[in-house]
């Protein structure tokens, strides 16, 4: 993630799940943020692989959630990453290249998990 930002947040919208190809506002943590205010301009695309059964009931009981049978068998066959679900707004999907996002996953990355070189895309 970058730093700085345009000095404004923008109120959270809590509530679709971070599948795979999900993009997600970006935002301070709940120690300084505690009703989960999006950045203003920072975003990321979601990654991760398919989640299982277990996951999903750990992150159910964890978060206090419940995720629907179809919310199930996305993640369990797109993926994603549940952790994030209930934390961050969803604001936007990727409709195709869901690949570009892997190639992306794999740059080399610093300490940080920040890319050692930058990645830059465009939107259509």
């Amino acid at each position: 993630m970058g730093s700085g930002g345009p000095g404004y947040t923008i109120p959270a919208e809590i509530g679709t799940p971070h599948f795979k190809g999900m993009l997600s506002a970006a935002r301070l943590g709940n120690e300084v943020n505690p009703s989960k205010e999006s950045s203003g301009s920072q975003f990321f695309i979601v990654h991760g692989g398919p989640v299982t059964d277990a996951d999903l009931d750990a992150m159910e009981h964890a978060k206090g959630i419940k995720y629907s049978p179809s919310q199930r068998e996305k993640y369990k066959k797109l993926g994603g990453t549940p952790m994030l679900d209930g934390d961050y707004t969803v604001f936007g999907e990727v409709i195709s290249g869901l690949d570009v996002i892997d190639k992306i996953a794999d740059v080399p990355k610093d300490s940080r998990d920040r890319p050692t070189s930058d990645v830059k895309m465009s939107i259509k």
